[in-house]
């Protein structure tokens, strides 16, 4: 099971993913009512499975997210990195000198995430401040 706790901003949603002893730092849009591209999606219990998307390869997709769809937990350092995905990655920092976090390392981050995980099996996902 994965679990991804979070701490909202006005300009992006933070959090924290741990999966057995695995933990990374999460980068998301801000919440906005969960609207499409531009908005982090609803705390709440998802599925997920390994997939190569076309757009962002290596990935896990998230299924049944209300009023989205193709959600994914994928590399990206910036919330320019997303249309309302999770991005990973190592640690949180400013790395090109506006003022919203990034996250660093991002494609180290996802591969070491992607092999906790069975590709062949579904997963549980949880995300929330206190889920």
């Amino acid at each position: 099971m994965i679990r991804i706790d979070r701490w909202y901003q006005d300009d992006c949603t933070l959090g924290r993913l741990r999966i057995g002893d695995f933990l990374c730092f999460t980068l998301e849009l801000p919440s906005l009512n969960n609207q499409r591209n531009i908005s982090a999606i609803p705390e709440g219990r998802y599925t997920g499975f390994y997939r190569i998307s076309p757009t962002n390869g290596p990935c896990i997709e998230l299924m049944d997210v209300p009023g989205r769809t193709h959600i994914q937990i994928h590399k990206g350092n910036y919330t320019r990195n997303t249309q309302g995905c999770i991005l990973v990655g190592k640690s949180i920092t400013f790395l090109d000198g506006d003022k919203t976090p990034d996250v660093t390392d991002s494609l180290n981050t996802l591969n070491k995430l992607l092999s906790m995980i069975d590709k062949d099996k579904k997963l549980q996902v949880l995300i929330g401040s206190d889920q």
